[in-house]
């Protein structure tokens, strides 16, 4: 029995599935998925952005192939990357089989927007010979025709619909290797989606919440929404849409997930926004430490408070915690026990001392 029971999320039961090396659904962990933003064409400033989201963090990573010189770029991309890639695919079906035969682990793609049957078969029969999965991904500003003429307008009943639909061609081709999204705008109707088509089926699910906006905006309306459906064990693997740099997206992408110990993957600080009864300055410090202990990888807890009130009983329940005191004498906590005063000059660099002692230690368990 859990000690605390209030935070276990029992997580929706899923076909386990494969986007390269990366398994998605069942037990596994939470993937955390962005996309590049650079011209796929430009192969050295796309593998070097695949690169960076990649150390941030990131599972896998998507990239678009609007025409043959993409899918043909992709060759070279795959060569010199360790995560696998997501072909984004639209309309034409040979973009689809050219990315799979070029080295993409999954294709994003509307089955029901590629074409006949024929142009449907070749395209599964493209992602079986080279080991490559499929991602629907139904979004409610390209819902199909007729769908839309039924509705009126794209609802969560529309989306779902649209996936149903898309699933079945896939059942009926037996190919089960795929995951979903039905992604919206608009956080109620994304969520909304999610929740009624996790009722109707157990593939895994890829959730987003699409054209969030720019990174303050954008990663609230993510927040709320993933948060909402991770918290109900809804989701299996995430990307935060912002127009902004995509390893901000990863950031916060892998901040939700620790947020709700889903997935723990370096430092989480908690850290008070501090008062006049802060004994040193804690937005300056914790902001130099989120920069310091960005290379940590290891799941280490730790708190930052910049008084008596909490910070004693915050530090309780962290592996490392600073409580500020009088006269520049503040408390270092470990593992929840006093262990020492640290003058206010000396906190950032014995913290990240510590934190960096810490990681090791774990490293080797």
């Amino acid at each position: 029995m859990s000690v605390r029971p209030f935070r276990n999320i029992k997580r929706r039961k899923t076909k386990e599935i494969k986007v390269g090396n990366v398994k998605v659904g069942g037990d596994n962990p939470i993937s955390v998925q962005s996309m590049t933003n650079t011209l796929t064409t430009d192969t050295k400033a796309t593998i070097n952005q695949i690169n960076k989201i990649t150390e941030e963090g990131a599972d896998i990573v998507r990239v678009s192939c609007p025409d043959e010189s993409s899918t043909f770029a992709l060759k070279e991309i795959v060569k010199h990357v360790s995560v696998p890639i997501v072909a984004d695919i639209h309309f034409h079906y040979k973009r689809a089989i050219e990315a799979a035969k070029n080295g993409a682990k999954c294709l994003r793609i509307n089955p029901g927007n590629i074409g006949d049957e024929s142009k449907i078969n070749e395209v599964i029969n493209a992602a079986k010979d080279n080991d490559c999965s499929i991602r629907v991904g139904v979004n409610a500003g390209s819902l199909e025709r007729d769908i839309l003429e039924k509705f009126k307008e794209p609802c969560p009943e529309a989306l779902v619909e649209s996936a149903l639909r898309n699933i079945k061609i896939l059942e009926d081709k037996n190919f089960l290797n795929f995951k979903i999204s039905v992604k919206s705008s608009d956080v109620f109707l994304s969520t909304s989606a999610y929740r009624q088509l996790s009722k109707k089926c157990d593939y895994p699910l890829h959730l987003g919440i699409t054209e969030a906006g720019g990174f303050v905006s954008g990663s609230i309306k993510s927040s709320i929404g993933l948060g909402s459906l991770l918290m109900d064990g809804i989701g299996d693997t995430i990307r935060i849409s912002l127009s902004d740099d995509p390893i901000k997206e990863v950031q916060i992408g892998n901040e939700i997930l620790k947020s709700l110990g889903l997935r723990n993957r370096g430092v989480k600080i908690i850290s008070c926004p501090s008062c006049a009864r802060q004994a040193f300055q804690v937005i300056d410090t914790v902001k130099v430490l989120e920069k310091k202990l960005s290379h940590i990888k290891a799941p280490i807890t730790l708190s930052i408070i910049g008084c008596v009130v909490n910070g004693p009983g915050e530090a309780a329940f962290t592996d490392i915690g600073i409580t500020g005191g009088g006269k520049g004498n503040n408390m270092l906590y470990l593992s929840g026990i006093q262990n020492e005063k640290i003058l206010t000059d000396n906190i950032i660099d014995r913290v990240v001392s510590e934190v960096e002692k810490k990681a090791s230690e774990l490293e080797k368990q």
